[in-house]
């Protein structure tokens, strides 16, 4: 079944934390399967861990026990400067809040990935300036994040997580500081790298308006997922 159709395997995956002394289990079980090229939309309820999910898939958190395979690699069983390296290469995140650093322009803001790869200066201007434009900012390069739109960040931001050209992206609430009209563009924009550029996308939101862009949608329930809808 896996092939090398299968980006993302994550096999009875477990998480749980200590809120006011008392154990809660988040992620009970869980299994996901995601297939190169697919778009899935994860819902849920404020805290049912629907962030700690994209974190363990991601490689920014460890279950506490299960397993994830992504492309083909056992992450669990990579140490942390292994893990980091794995990320640089594979993951592309995009955050609600963009995380952009206020002190560098939108081309340094999304060449900062780059540094950490042997590229030359030119290859990295290529590849930032390829991004920026993939993204419609190829005019603003030289803006700071202040002097952007909310829209305008989180196109910075986009153009960051896919600089690398990651094998999937993982989008926690993309559009969920943003206002109706930039909210449309991103998911234009990201149906456009889906679409076109054949991105793995998997994106959590609250708004079942974005969560139909997906081709799956899948809801987490009691610390598993289980199909909401078949978005198309």
């Amino acid at each position: 079944m896996a092939g090398n159709d299968l980006v993302i395997e994550a096999r009875d995956v477990v998480k749980s934390y200590t809120r006011g002394g008392e154990t809660v289990r988040v992620l009970d079980g869980l299994g996901l399967e995601v297939r190169r090229g697919e778009w899935i939309s994860l819902m849920g309820p404020s805290g049912s861990g629907k962030t700690t999910l994209l974190n363990v898939l991601g490689g920014l958190d460890h279950p506490d026990s299960g397993s994830v395979i992504a492309d083909g690699e056992d992450i669990e069983a990579l140490s942390s400067r292994e893990l980091a390296e794995w990320r640089s290469r594979h993951v592309g995140f995009i955050f609600q809040l963009y995380n952009l650093i206020p002190v560098l322009t939108a081309y340094q803001n999304v060449e900062l990935p780059l540094r950490l790869t042997p590229l030359s200066r030119a290859e990295r201007r290529t590849q930032v300036e390829t991004a920026l434009r993939l993204v419609g900012l190829a005019d603003r390069m030289e803006h700071y994040p202040t002097q952007l739109s909310g829209g305008q960040e989180q196109r910075v931001a986009i153009a960051r997580a896919i600089v690398t050209d990651p094998t999937f992206l993982i989008a926690d609430e993309p559009t969920g500081d943003l206002d109706a009209k930039s909210e449309r563009e991103i998911l234009d924009l990201l149906g456009t790298l889906h679409r076109d550029m054949g991105k793995t996308i998997v994106m959590v939101t609250h708004d079942p308006e974005a969560a139909e862009r997906a081709q799956r949608i899948l809801r987490l329930h009691d610390g598993k997922l289980v199909p909401q809808a078949s978005a198309r």
